[in-house]
């Protein structure tokens, strides 16, 4: 009996330090009814099944320009961010005029974002023009929908001066446009999105497109800008494709993270995207080729061994 209870005592004991060694990540993504937490949500679970000795967990953020603070001062570990955000920060410029976060590192280039621009069907607004004197939702404070918006009007000659700019999350958009409240909500965001989504099934709502003049206006202005077709049928009531503005969202990290972790992170993020495509279908886009061809900053040293170990083709600017 005694030795049943020593045994029994050491399995307890090596349960209990096995848990202590278990690591937590925090993973920073953006608000419920965009891409980000579906995304970060599904890196949480795949670390926990497949990175041994880390646990993970997805947190709700204001997004883009948070989740860049949020990893530079060490409060999470991993966050999805957009392109130009990240561009901004790790050089001090835009944004992040007189504070450049220098630390910040590149795990990957998951999948872009598509801007989209929503009014309801009924609605005058054709173009970027006739958003002139309405009431706008410009995105969440401080986010990249906020950032991408403000890009796309000022290089086509539209301020915040022209219209009612309102500053609301992705859910508190689609409510708005619902109720009245506001003429048009910009989301920039994976396609397709669920508070989109959502919206179109109980109203009758309409994508406004983007001109080529449009498009190359804003690639002037910010280089990240590709030029998108958002499919038809996206959308309920979507019956044509509708020409946007696409921007990487990179996965990013510290300089500081362990070696060893960030290459298990990017051998898993590239070897089982299949359970993030189960997650959300944004994740199809999540590939080497497009990581390597769009990230704008280095690579984390851990990332940069596996995309040479997989012969990827890596650009100057993506070395630390």
């Amino acid at each position: 009996m005694r030795a049943m209870k020593l045994a029994l005592a050491a399995s307890l004991l090596i349960g209990a330090q096995a848990a202590v060694a278990q690591q937590q990540l925090s993973v920073a993504t953006g608000g419920t009814g965009g891409t980000y937490y579906p995304i970060g949500g599904g890196l949480a679970e795949m670390i926990k099944k497949h990175i041994d000795g880390y646990d993970a967990v997805a947190e709700v953020t204001g997004a883009s320009v948070e989740n860049m603070g949020l990893v530079w001062r060490g409060d999470s570990d991993l966050a999805l961010a957009l392109a130009d955000t990240v561009y901004q920060g790790y050089t001090g410029t835009g944004a992040f005029e007189g504070r450049e976060l220098d630390n910040i590192r590149a795990i990957a280039s998951v999948y872009p974002n598509a801007v989209q621009i929503v009014t309801m069907a009924d609605s005058d607004i054709e173009s970027l023009e006739d958003l002139k004197g309405k009431v706008v939702s410009v995105g969440a404070p401080g986010s990249g929908t906020e950032l991408n918006a403000k890009a796309l009007l000022e290089s086509n000659g539209i301020t915040y001066d022209d219209f009612d700019a309102r500053r609301l999350n992705f859910n508190e958009t689609a409510d708005a446009l619902r109720n009245g409240d506001i003429d048009a909500g910009f989301w920039s965001v994976g396609p397709p999105t669920s508070s989109i989504l959502n919206l179109a099934t109980t109203n009758d709502v309409r994508l406004i497109g983007l001109s080529d003049e449009e498009i190359a206006n804003a690639q002037k202005d910010e280089p990240v800008f590709a030029a998108y077709e958002l499919k038809a049928n996206l959308y309920e009531g979507m019956d044509e494709p509708v020409q946007t503005i696409s921007i990487p969202n990179v996965l990013i990290t510290s300089s500081e993270m362990d070696d060893e972790l960030a290459y298990q992170l990017t051998k898993m993020l590239f070897e089982k995207t299949d359970e993030l495509i189960a997650i959300h279908p944004a994740a199809n886009d999540t590939t080497v080729e497009f990581s390597t061809a769009s990230t704008p900053i280095p690579f984390h040293e851990g990332a940069l061994r596996y995309y040479e170990e997989v012969g990827a083709d890596i650009q100057d600017k993506q070395r630390p």
